[in-house]
């Protein structure tokens, strides 16, 4: 088999239905819509979850939960993770997007304290738990909240 002899099998390829082209076609006339009503009309039709004024499926279930309007959302990193970053460093939200250990700073970044720290790093969050505080602090480096 060469690649000009490769055709696609025998009712792969529909043709297309063509309205509105006489009444030979089949189609003519009325198109395929049939006679009067609203989805014969143009631009007839519901929107959709229209259930012909029945109460729709969607306001018929109920609702759980509450969603927090005010919910902060923080970008999380452990401090094993900024040991990526040269010894000495400085350590900003802006850093450690460029590094790839944030995708987006939405509310902020928050630095954890698992795993171990092995460099002295300059840590610049806008939240910092106090284990991992105490991490950074243990082995030299400082830390700021923003």
């Amino acid at each position: 088999m060469r690649l000009e002899e490769l055709k696609a099998p025998a009712g792969a390829n529909k043709r297309t239905k063509r309205v509105g082209r006489g009444t030979g076609s089949g189609h003519g006339k009325t198109s395929t819509r049939g006679h009067k009503g609203q989805k014969s009309r143009s631009g007839g039709g519901v929107r959709p979850g229209f259930e012909g004024g029945q109460m729709p499926l969607q306001r018929r279930l109920p609702k759980r939960g509450f969603n927090n309007i005010f919910k902060k959302v923080y970008a999380i990193v452990n401090v094993e993770d900024l040991n990526i970053f040269p010894d000495g460093s400085e350590v900003n939200p802006d850093t450690l997007q460029e590094a790839g250990l944030v995708k987006a700073i939405k509310d902020g970044v928050k630095i954890l304290g698992n795993g171990v720290l092995e460099k002295r790093l300059q840590v610049k969050a806008h939240k910092i738990s106090q284990q991992a505080e105490e991490k950074i602090t243990a082995k030299g480096g400082k830390v700021e909240v923003i």
